[in-house]
């Protein structure tokens, strides 16, 4: 048996059949029922969790009667797109760090931006002494900026602002791989298109 990839050798050794792709003799094991993606824009306030004593979840913001889960993380404070599905397989390849899908932000600052900052977030700051990695930055105002990201280490962008002796005011992710959040209302939710949907299983 191979559960993410990884032969298991340890007797008893736990998995989650919903999140973790679990192999047997060579072929995963699929949920019951079918594969679902959906397109979710989490409000501020939520965290990416399927489990947490005393938070407010994204899962109960999708009220459709399966268990599904987020595809990698926004913090609580952070707002935007968050890909929600029951497919494990899916789930792991686009959270793996070594998977190079971009996300793209919407940042908001406290002080106005200097040309040398965003420089700074584009060619790469040192966080706990290993480099980001280069980024594309573009200026939307004087206090505003997207960025485009591949890779996510834990709230990222926030440090970066931060390096830079800057705060974030606010955060919100438009962009994951090729599915954008467009028009859809915080808090609200959809099933990805047949495109968007065939585009992102190539990923697997």
């Amino acid at each position: 048996m191979r559960v993410n990839g990884q032969v298991v050798t340890v007797l008893g050794t736990r998995v989650d059949p919903e999140t973790d792709d679990v192999a047997v003799d060579g072929r995963s094991l699929e949920p019951d029922g079918p594969r679902i993606y959906i397109a979710l824009n989490k409000p501020a306030g939520y965290v990416s969790s399927c489990r947490h004593t005393g938070k407010r979840l994204v899962v109960d913001l999708v009220d459709i009667g399966r268990r599904i889960f987020p595809v990698g993380r926004l913090d609580e404070d952070s707002e935007g797109l968050l890909i929600m599905t029951n497919d494990g397989p899916l789930h792991n390849r686009l959270s793996h760090p070594s998977f190079d899908h971009e996300k793209e932000y919407d940042v908001t600052v406290a002080a106005p931006l200097t040309d040398r900052a965003l420089r700074e977030m584009a060619t790469g700051v040192l966080l706990e002494g290993r480099r980001t990695r280069p980024a594309t930055v573009r200026r939307l105002g004087s206090r505003r900026f997207r960025i485009t990201l591949q890779e996510g280490r834990n709230r990222q962008i926030r440090r970066m602002v931060a390096h830079t002796g800057n705060t974030v005011t606010a955060l919100r992710r438009i962009r994951f791989a090729n599915i954008r959040l467009g028009n859809l209302a915080p808090g609200r939710w959809r099933y990805l298109t047949p495109a968007e949907k065939r585009e992102l299983l190539k990923m697997r």
